[in-house]
């Protein structure tokens, strides 16, 4: 991690190692390690940067430690040190752009496919990929997708003819009423460059991702990819709910899916990931055995971590169920992390109380309390209670603003980033990394991880 935050945090890189610093010991305490005390430097000084002695001296004494006991410490602890592995292209491999934390790589990954390049613009949200894989840092680029078009001829030279290339480029003006053709529109660069990439590489098959409301302009999305890349490809898009896949959750969104191969048409991919049939969950399911938590009254308190409230890394105690097996591909994990409460003000606390399952602010039994009753038709969604018994409504990332919209069940306070990721089949091992209010905006800009799965899985059967 030391090299992700040298390379891309260079403005905060003080802030970021000391966060380090705080994770590692926790963890060393939790793995009743000791740590090596000692004045041997173990790093490359130009990591010292602008730490101070006393922190230089002590993320040596770390490093040390896990380099000393690397067949102790846990698979977690393995992940601070620097990252070693450069994928290459071979059998299998893709690109990923606009990857964020990472979730449609990790279902693909699971489904058997190696990331030899990952493209995202905000550092903030690649902590999390790097921190994850054991990737090397060459394997990164964090910066825009628009530089890597224009360097066309290293992407021919080095990605041609690679098995598969994913993204979600945002993209704007679905609006039927919007009479300017997206690759046209200027909102749309990102969408146009993506575009750009899959007719310099000419991948075997590509997947994009993007919002429901794409299907409004399918007809013309379709004619931009065979205007892009020409006859040699068949291209479909699908409107997939995650719910259909093992997903607790409502969560409808396009893909368009293309194959250079004629023998593999898209239709028949697509079609393939229809058949799929998987077992529904409820969000009770999802819930399941993480540890209660007390809201978090303190204020711009940030840093506080205790049994009421949670931790960013807690040991994993707890059994079970079908659901967590299923994210966790039947693993065993041996710690939970992200399982902390966000301050609430007593107004709030109170409303999480009073309202039963699944209702809103317009409920009878917040009436007297509900801070916006003068406006209840903007506002009628501003509370909302989850039913345990459903699956949960959209996770997005407006929860980064505040959970109020997302409130559990049988806790007087919202879903906790780890409840959230759950929702979205990410395993329990995954740890979201940067500051806390970042980990729930990734955690909704990520596609769900066991439906990129099931994706990826009938992309490996055309491969094969």
């Amino acid at each position: 991690m030391i090299e992700f935050y040298y390379t891309y945090f260079k403005s905060s890189y003080k802030t970021k190692i000391n966060q380090l610093l705080t994770d590692v010991k926790r963890l060393l305490y939790l793995e009743k390690i000791n740590i090596i005390s000692s004045k041997i430097i173990v790093l490359d000084k130009k990591y010292k940067s602008s730490l101070n002695e006393t922190e230089w001296d002590e993320l040596n004494n770390l490093i040390n430690t896990l380099q000393e006991n690397k067949n102790k410490i846990s698979p977690l602890l393995q992940k601070f040190i620097n990252k070693r592995n450069k994928n290459k292209k071979n059998n299998y491999s893709f690109i990923d752009t606009f990857a964020g934390c990472g979730g449609l790589s990790l279902g693909l990954n699971n489904a058997g496919f190696k990331p030899i390049l990952i493209n995202e613009i905000e550092p903030k949200y690649l902590e999390s990929y790097y921190f994850n894989h054991d990737i090397h840092i060459s394997n990164y680029h964090c910066g825009s997708i628009e530089d890597l078009v224009a360097n066309k001829e290293y992407i021919k030279q080095q990605y041609n003819d690679i098995d598969l290339i994913v993204g979600g480029p945002p993209c704007q003006g679905f609006s039927m009423a919007n009479r300017q053709r997206l690759i046209d529109d200027p909102r749309n660069k990102l969408y146009k460059y993506f575009l750009e990439l899959l007719s310099i590489s000419r991948p075997k098959f590509f997947i994009m991702e993007n919002v429901k409301g794409m299907m409004n302009k399918s007809n013309e999305i379709l004619d931009n990819f065979q205007m892009k890349l020409g006859g040699a490809y068949s291209f479909d898009m699908v409107l997939l709910n995650a719910k259909d896949y093992g997903v607790p959750q409502n969560r409808e969104r396009v893909f368009v899916i293309g194959s250079r191969d004629q023998n593999h048409n898209a239709k028949d991919i697509i079609e393939g990931i229809k058949r799929k049939k998987v077992k529904r969950f409820i969000l009770k399911d999802a819930l399941f055995g993480l540890p209660k938590l007390e809201p978090k009254r303190q204020k711009n308190a940030r840093g506080i971590e205790n049994k009421k409230i949670g931790f960013k890394f807690s040991a994993n105690n707890i059994k079970a169920n079908d659901f967590v097996e299923f994210i966790n591909n039947k693993g065993k994990c041996r710690y939970i992390s992200n399982h902390i409460n966000r301050y609430n003000n007593d107004r709030d606390i109170k409303i999480f109380e009073t309202l039963p399952q699944g209702a809103n602010s317009l409920h009878s039994s917040i009436k007297d309390i509900m801070p916006y009753s003068s406006r209840n038709h903007i506002f009628k969604d501003k509370y909302f209670k989850l039913n345990e018994n459903e699956i949960c409504k959209t996770i997005t990332s407006h929860m980064k603003m505040d959970c109020n919209m997302y409130i559990h069940p049988n806790q007087p306070r919202g879903l906790s980033p780890r409840e959230s990721a759950r929702v979205q089949t990410f395993p329990d091992e995954f740890v979201f990394m940067g500051a806390n209010n970042t980990w729930y905006a990734q955690i909704g800009n990520a596609v769900p991880v066991k439906l990129a799965e099931i994706i990826g899985n009938e992309i490996i059967k055309h491969l094969k």
